[in-house]
């Protein structure tokens, strides 16, 4: 019964004075490490026991593809009530409370600067906004980065992170799927290239359109890719599903991405097959 006692006092506080952990200074990954704050913060919110990659939004990878300064580009637009949901309100709500929880203007945010001392224009999208779903300002965005594109001669990386299409904006959401991959043509026709990175997670309509259009296809480690959930597809099908079924490693297996990179060296790998590309004399890569 000693088991279940406490046959020993010591040191005790009491509940009243107990106090939580402040919360950001750890975090806990899927496999159970618990790695400090400060570590993920200098290795890029990657966990160094696991290689669990975290997500993290525009602005980080902004940091850390951009040699120092950059451009934002086209903040001022914002999502309207194109279905009028005037009655209940819930679209406008929902879109006032995403601008104040994230402090971003939509779920892509537009940048232009030099990566690796060449110019290099970049959008890239945010999942803490509304699940980084793609509604007409996304569609936007993306169409006016590639026009940038086209104008500045720089080439393109678009870094997807979306649950799918916004559909509280209905039928206008799903067009820009069809707006997006017309305007890659574009980009395509005047030979600037067009470099896809698919982030946890990547799917729905952004799979279906712009995310599987690049030239080249980057993943991180572990990322979920796919159009239908890993849930959806075995409820559809009524099979078990494959070991790692739409991680970024299954796809690179089966041909659907070109190749999987650590967060710390998507700047160097982007760069070395930018240059590839474009034939520019190449640089002391590391390998």
């Amino acid at each position: 019964m000693a088991w279940f006692k406490r046959t020993r006092k010591g040191i005790q506080t009491n509940t009243k004075d107990k106090k939580d952990t402040p919360d950001g200074l750890w975090h806990k990954t899927p496999t159970g490490k618990i790695v400090d704050n400060d570590e993920l913060v200098n290795n890029n919110f990657v966990s160094p026991e696991d290689n669990f990659h975290m997500r993290i939004g525009s602005n980080e990878y902004f940091n850390l593809l951009f040699d120092s300064d950059y451009e934002i580009l086209f903040n001022n637009l914002k999502a309207s009530d194109p279905l009028n949901f005037t009655d209940t309100k819930t679209y406008p709500k929902r879109v006032k409370e995403a601008n104040k929880k994230t402090g971003l203007a939509e779920a892509i945010s537009v940048a232009y600067g030099n990566s690796c001392s060449k110019p290099l224009t970049i959008a890239s999208m945010d999942f803490s906004y509304i699940g980084g779903s793609m509604g007409s300002v996304v569609g936007e965005k993306i169409s006016r980065a590639i026009d940038h594109s086209i104008k500045t001669k720089s080439p393109l990386l678009i870094i997807s992170k979306s649950g799918g299409a916004r559909m509280m904006e209905g039928a206008f959401s799903l067009m820009q799927m069809a707006k997006t991959s017309a305007k890659l043509l574009e980009l395509s026709n005047n030979k600037i290239p067009y470099i896809s990175l698919c982030t946890d997670p990547t799917t729905g309509g952004t799979t279906a359109s712009f995310a599987m259009l690049g030239d080249i296809i980057i993943s991180e480690p572990g990322a979920l890719i796919g159009f239908a959930g890993p849930r959806v597809v075995k409820d559809t099908t009524g099979q078990d599903l494959p070991e790692g079924f739409q991680r970024s490693e299954f796809l690179l297996e089966h041909g659907f991405v070109d190749f999987i990179s650590h967060r710390n060296n998507l700047k160097e790998k982007i760069n070395f097959y930018l240059d590839l590309i474009l034939n520019r004399p190449l640089r002391n890569y590391s390998d």
